[in-house]
């Protein structure tokens, strides 16, 4: 019966309260926790960061291999209709712009010009290109100027 009385009396005893030793565990897990938590968030961070820069970096490729106008256009015509015959314009490379193709018999890796009027829609319009400021090769390099001069009746599609 001494037995008994023990072990009941071991159960009837209040013991209320964490020890030392279980408070350590439970802070050490919680900084794990938050630990995980915080390089999870950072390395989203970075990874969505860098996805952003490459957008960045492909529009930009995307846009260095164009060319821009510089200084005005001149349309020829004759005859008593004042339909257009020629048209000239200078080009050069946008600013930290890649070379450009001018080839205008050239098969494939080309610039393609497409002229549309009420009368013609021709989609690749034949050209000739002249130096104005360059090294006389077919490509359009940054700090080159080339004129470009479209002839509309020659090869135009009547809509």
């Amino acid at each position: 019966m001494d037995k008994i009385m023990k072990r009941l009396g071991r159960s009837a005893r209040n013991e209320q309260g964490i020890t030392g030793l279980e408070t350590a565990i439970i802070l050490i897990a919680f900084v794990v926790v938050a630990t995980i938590f915080a390089f999870v968030v950072l390395t989203t961070g970075v990874f969505s960061a860098e996805r952003g820069k490459e957008t960045v970096f492909a529009g930009l490729e995307k846009a260095r291999g164009s060319m821009e106008i510089r200084g005005g256009i001149v349309v020829t015509a004759t005859g008593t209709t004042l339909s257009a015959d020629t048209i000239q314009f200078a080009v050069a490379t946008t600013a930290g712009g890649e070379p450009v193709p001018m080839n205008p018999s050239g098969s494939n890796n080309r610039t393609v010009m497409a002229y549309r009027d009420d009368d013609i829609v021709d989609n690749d319009v034949g050209f000739s290109v002249t130096d104005i400021v360059g090294d006389n090769d077919t490509l359009l390099e940054p700090g080159e100027l080339k004129a470009i001069t479209i002839d509309v009746k020659a090869g135009g599609h009547y809509a």
